[in-house]
């Protein structure tokens, strides 16, 4: 899907490997990296990008901050802050997080950026209500753009990306 410049896209795969600028981590307030997708960051990109991310929290929930990409092909990873301690999220603060995260690659001055499913990991978001908040807050920003031209959600597995593709052909 095509709004403005910005195309919007959904694929399934690894997102550390990726082929945009920045990939976002759907983190905690403290930033710390354990499992899930930032566990395949950290072991994608090394322990770097931990202790960097660490260096700038605890956030509050629902802010995004950058860090280098250590070993990725990336210019940086956004550590999204998805949920606090009690590992839980909403859809106010899926909401918050995908036009935090938006905003800070466009204000990175980046062009591309690739996401994966926020809070429905360790966070029991559900999944087709998690797209729909996504490509939903994505869709509202995308006038407000100015060096973003691609965001891509990047599914690890076959039901995410399902519901991600469904929910941006319903919008198309």
């Amino acid at each position: 899907m095509k709004i403005n410049k910005v195309n919007i896209e959904v694929r399934q795969g690894d997102i550390t490997q990726s082929d945009t600028e920045a990939i976002v981590n759907a983190a905690n307030n403290h930033l710390w990296m354990g499992s899930g997708v930032a566990g395949a960051i950290k072991r994608a990109g090394g322990e770097e990008i931990e202790k960097e991310a660490v260096s700038k929290g605890p956030v509050d929930i629902g802010q995004a901050v950058e860090t280098t990409a250590g070993r990725l092909p990336h210019k940086y990873v956004i550590h999204a802050a998805g949920m606090g301690q009690d590992l839980k999220t909403s859809e106010r603060i899926v909401g918050d997080v995908t036009k935090n995260s938006l905003l800070l690659a466009d204000r990175l001055k980046l062009k591309s950026i690739a996401f994966p499913a926020i809070g429905t990991g360790v966070g029991g978001f559900p999944i087709d209500r998690c797209a729909e908040i996504m490509i939903g807050t994505t869709r509202e920003l995308c006038e407000r753009f100015e060096s973003l031209e691609r965001v891509v959600f990047v599914l690890f597995d076959t039901v995410s990306h399902d519901a991600f593709g469904k929910v941006l052909d319903k919008e198309n």
